[in-house]
Formats: C-alpha cells, sequence, structure tokens
C-alpha cells in the first residue's frame, strides 16, 4: 500500500494512483467474525489455569471467566496466552455440580482444568470462548499428580518420618494449639477436654485453617512455638470440617515442610474423615477430628493412670512382702540380740568388779607416790626460793652501790654547775648594779616633782614621803619613760 504522504524519489515520476475506498470497523470485524466461524465451526478441548473468576451472585446469572496458559519451553522461555471464557447460566448449573460431585472442588482461581470450548468473536466484545463441558478426571488428576510431587519432595527430604522418630511424651497435659479461636473444632476441643478428669495446660495461637493464606497462617504460629518449645509437651493443629478444597491448604508443600522439622511432636485433626491431608503424613500421629485429638490426650493419660495404679499395687504387695520378710528377720535378730546383751552384760559385770578392786588399790599405791612426789618438790623449792633470793640480794646491792656512786657524782657535778651558774649571775648583777649605781648618780633626783627624775607610786601617782628598803617605785626618767625600781640598801635597784 503506497504511502500518499510520502515525497517522490528523485528521477522518478510520482504514480497516479487513487487512494482504496476505506470500509467501516463493523464490516471489517464482521469479516472477521465470519472468518473465525468458518475457520473454527468445531469445539475444542484445551487445558488451561483459572487466573480469574467471577461466579454467578444469582438465579440466572452467568460465570466469567479469565484462562491462562503459560509454560517454559526448552530454551528457558516463558509462553504465556490469556482468553476470556464464558459459562452461560443454564450450562452452568449443569457443569459446576457435576465437577463438584466428581472431584469434591469447587471452580476457584489457580485451578487447572480441561474444558470443551468454541470459539466466538463479537464486534463489540471482542474474542471469547463459550464453555461447553468440563473434564473432572483431569482435575482429579492434576491434584493427584501435585500431591504425589510433594509427598516425593518430603521424602526425598526425610520430612515424612521425622516427626515419627520423636519421643511422644507419655503424659501430655503442656499442649501448643493451633486454630480458629472462632471455629467450632476448637470449641469441641476445649470442651471435651474440660469434661475430662485430668486438667491441661492449653496456649491457642490463632490461625486461618482455611483459604490461600491458611498454610502461612499456619506457619506463622509454628514459628511463635518455637521459641518457646520448652514449655509444651506437644503441638496441636485442628479444625472442624470442611469440604475438599478448604482442605487443600493442608497438602502445600512448605506447611507440610514445617510440620514435618518441627521440634516438637505434632499432633492433628483437621477434621475429615475420608482423605488424609499431606500434613498428616509429615505429622507424629494423624487423628481424624478435633475430638479424636482431645480423646487421644485423655485416653493416653488413662492408660498412663492405670499404668501408675498397677504399678502402685504390685509395689505395695512387694512392700507388704518385704516388711513381713524383715518383721520375722527382726525378731529373730532381737531375740538373738537379746541372748548376745545378757551375756555380754554378764561378761562386763565380771570384768568391772575386776577393775573395780584394781582401781581401789592402785588409787592409793599413786596417792603415795604422790605425796612423796610433793614432798621432794616442797624442799626443793624451799632450797631454791632461798637461793634465788640471796641472788638477788646480792644482786640489788650491787646495783644499790653502782647507783649510789652514780648519784653522788652526779649531785657533786650538778653542784658545781650549780656554784658556776650562781658565781656568774651574781658577777652580772654586780656589774648591772654597779652601771644603775652610775647612772642614778649622774641623775638630779626630784621626791616633790619637777627636774629630770621623777618618783612615782606603783599606780603611777607622784611619790610622797620617806624611802625605805624594800619599797617598790616607778622612775619616770627625763625621756618620759618609766622604769620599776625597789630600794635597796641606800640606792634604788631597777627591777627587771
Amino acid at each position: 500500500m503506497p504511502l500518499y504522504n510520502r515525497r517522490p524519489e528523485p528521477g522518478l515520476t510520482p504514480a497516479k494512483h487513487l487512494p482504496p475506498a476505506a470500509m467501516p470497523l463493523s464490516e471489517l470485524l464482521a469479516r472477521v467474525r465470519q472468518a473465525l466461524s468458518e475457520r473454527f465451526a468445531d469445539s475444542y478441548w484445551v487445558v488451561a489455569e483459572i487466573a480469574d473468576l467471577t461466579l454467578p451472585r444469582s438465579y440466572g446469572a452467568h460465570c466469567y471467566l479469565t484462562l491462562t496458559d503459560q509454560h517454559t519451553t526448552g530454551r528457558g522461555a516463558q509462553l504465556k496466552a490469556q482468553a476470556r471464557a464464558t459459562i452461560w447460566s443454564a450450562r452452568y448449573q449443569q457443569l459446576a455440580a457435576a465437577f463438584e460431585e466428581q472431584t469434591g472442588l469447587t471452580l476457584r482461581i489457580g485451578l487447572k482444568v480441561m474444558l470443551r470450548v468454541q470459539v466466538k468473536f463479537h464486534e463489540q466484545f471482542g474474542l471469547s470462548l463459550d464453555v461447553l463441558a468440563l473434564d473432572p478426571t483431569y482435575t482429579v488428576g492434576d491434584l493427584a499428580r501435585l500431591r504425589l510431587e510433594t509427598l516425593r519432595r518430603l521424602q526425598a527430604e526425610d520430612l515424612l518420618e521425622r516427626q515419627k522418630r520423636l519421643t511422644l511424651p507419655l503424659g501430655i497435659q503442656r499442649v501448643a494449639v493451633i486454630s480458629s479461636p472462632t471455629a467450632a473444632g476448637w470449641q469441641d476441643f476445649v470442651q471435651q477436654l474440660r469434661e475430662a478428669p485430668y486438667d491441661f495446660a492449653l496456649t491457642l495461637f490463632p490461625a486461618l485453617m482455611q483459604g490461600d493464606d491458611a498454610p502461612a497462617s499456619i506457619r506463622a504460629a509454628l514459628d511463635s512455638i518455637r521459641p518457646r518449645r520448652h514449655d509444651f509437651d506437644a503441638v496441636v493443629i485442628i479444625r472442624g470440617g470442611g469440604s475438599k478444597t478448604d482442605l487443600l491448604a493442608f497438602d502445600e508443600y512448605g506447611l507440610a515442610a514445617a510440620v514435618g522439622s518441627f521440634p516438637l511432636p505434632v499432633l492433628t485433626g483437621i477434621g475429615h474423615e475420608r482423605d488424609e491431608a499431606v500434613v498428616d503424613l509429615t505429622a507424629h500421629t494423624a487423628l481424624k477430628t478435633p475430638t479424636a485429638v482431645a480423646a487421644f490426650l485423655i485416653e493416653r493419660l488413662a492408660r498412663l493412670e492405670a499404668a501408675l495404679e498397677g504399678y502402685g499395687g504390685r509395689i505395695r504387695e512387694l512392700a507388704q512382702a518385704q516388711v513381713q520378710q524383715h518383721a520375722a528377720h527382726l525378731s529373730r535378730l532381737l531375740r538373738h540380740a537379746q541372748l548376745s546383751a545378757q551375756e555380754q552384760l554378764q561378761q562386763h559385770r565380771h570384768l568391772l568388779h575386776q577393775r573395780i578392786r584394781l582401781a581401789a588399790a592402785a588409787p592409793r599405791a599413786q596417792l603415795r607416790h604422790q605425796e612423796q612426789a610433793l614432798t621432794r618438790r616442797r624442799h626443793q623449792l624451799h632450797r631454791a626460793a632461798r637461793a634465788t633470793l640471796r641472788h638477788q640480794e646480792q644482786g640489788l646491792r650491787r646495783r644499790g652501790r653502782v647507783l649510789a656512786q652514780r648519784f653522788r657524782r652526779l649531785h657533786r657535778r650538778r653542784r658545781e654547775q650549780l656554784l658556776r651558774q650562781q658565781f656568774a649571775v651574781q658577777l652580772t648583777a654586780l656589774k648591772l648594779l654597779h652601771r644603775q649605781e652610775l647612772r642614778l648618780a649622774q641623775l638630779p633626783l626630784a621626791p616633790g616633782g619637777g627636774g629630770a627624775v621623777r618618783l612615782l607610786t606603783p599606780k603611777g601617782r607622784p611619790w610622797q614621803g620617806p624611802l625605805r628598803p624594800g619599797q617598790e617605785f616607778l622612775l619616770r626618767l627625763p625621756d618620759d619613760a618609766v622604769v620599776p625600781a625597789r630600794v635597796g640598801g641606800q640606792l634604788p635597784l631597777f627591777l627587771p
């Protein structure tokens, strides 16, 4: 088709063509619909996965699906196809009921199905597929294949038997329970344990028990129990009854592996009577219902109690027999002991009499020896005391003579020192007296006041009356200095 808005190339004459007549879009799409109806007149079986699903909400409504096909080629490329599909109302009522009856499942997102479809094209809504039939055997086979692959993977990782190698406690009373708090199975489980004659410590770890989020929720509950595993004897996973679709969550590999690798024994009571989930195979003990799990725990404690009672009765019988045997043996030993005690008492009494006689003679001899020894010691002490006393007296006399000589020498030295000091003092006093006498002789004396030197009483008043030896007074010198003095002989003496 030529491009009419393109410039002609140099040297070429532009073609003289008229543009073709345009057709309406509806006519083009009608031709497409006619071609598809002629080319794909028959119906076809296809395998696809339900990527989106809109179920009818009322009677007479239709079911709308989005089908996808995705697989990996040999070169690793991802091929994907997608188409819209419709199950009309009347046909949906028949196909959905038959599919659920034969598979136990309802149509849901993620389910792989085989459908018989017919290609339809509409000018307004485009390409779509009309579903004519469903093959339930393919879906059952696909689920069985997935389940078998999961079991083989768990077997290769030794997760099918690991739980069964754990030792289940004889008396399970501390139980960690994973369930929905609103589930009827949880209520039945708690009620049955409360009616039992035993005390159970239950700790609930809430989790979703159905739906696509159930595996992740249960794994999260197991992760919450793991750090507290020393507080529990076992883990119980329970739920009420449900459809086969609700139980598909318990075939998920991640949940089954988490149960198989858990360090505590896991008991399951998922609430199905016929089928067995993969989680049941990896758990330590699988029971059908929550009440069956409760009955199992109660029965285990009852067997333990019966065994303990049996052991207790046997222990009592053995203890009674032992007590009787030991009582008879003690009676024989008591009689033998009484006879032996009497014989030993006679022997000890005879020996005691002999020792009393010996003991009566021995103290007197010892007393005589002690008196003689004391007498000798007394004489020795007197002699030693006199000798010591003489020795001490001689020592004291020698020390007295030595001290007397030392005292005389010290007394003589001290007296000489005192005489020399007295002579020096007298000489100093005479010198001072002579100096003061010369000074007084040079000073004019005015007893009545006026002049250079004045006499004052010890209280500082002018002196009145004659001077007598021994009297004390004050001399006010011409420079207003006051000197204490005392009359000695005919001249005054200055006091220090």
